[in-house]
């Protein structure tokens, strides 16, 4: 067993559109990339806000990687512009794959023409329909989504704030 590398910088939290984020320094992006084997996004990272840990992805984002701070990571973050904080951060090398939903499973094997299109989208589309599915709360929420995700593959509709893919 390795033990991994933690590296902790401040930061001030500043806003894109309406995500707070912070800039990783540089120095540590290149211990990043050199761990996950890719300077390419995205890159399952974990650590420390203000000595909370977080699990999240860094992110690429106009030419800009960022760490994006949610409101689990650090409660009320979008009023918190401007506040410096203490970061910890590391290179993540656990899985993180979600299985999909059964209902969303059966009713992808049931209809062959959704099941072939939902086969052909690149992974991260793929990953994001099955984590919006699997998140949803409640029975009822499942029930009315995953045919709203079926008549999207079908090129029928909106999903997960999509157009047809």
């Amino acid at each position: 067993m390795t033990l991994e590398t933690s590296y902790t910088f401040s930061a001030t939290i500043e806003i894109i559109g309406i995500n707070p984020f912070v800039y990783v320094p540089e120095e540590i992006l290149k211990y990043i990339f050199e761990k996950a084997g890719k300077p390419k996004g995205p890159i399952p990272i974990k650590g420390t806000v203000n000595s909370i840990p977080y699990t999240q992805t860094l992110m690429k984002f106009r030419g800009e990687w960022r760490l994006y701070i949610n409101t689990k990571m650090l409660k009320n973050s979008p009023k918190r512009i401007g506040e410096q904080i203490e970061i910890s951060i590391s290179y993540d090398p656990e899985k993180r794959e979600i299985p999909i939903h059964p209902k969303l499973l059966q009713a992808l094997n049931e209809n062959i023409a959704a099941n072939t299109v939902f086969l052909n989208l690149r992974p991260s589309l793929q990953h994001e329909i099955i984590r919006y599915i699997s998140h949803l709360k409640t029975e009822e929420s499942i029930d009315k989504n995953v045919p709203k995700a079926i008549a999207f593959l079908l090129g029928k509709g909106k999903f997960v704030g999509r157009e047809k893919p």
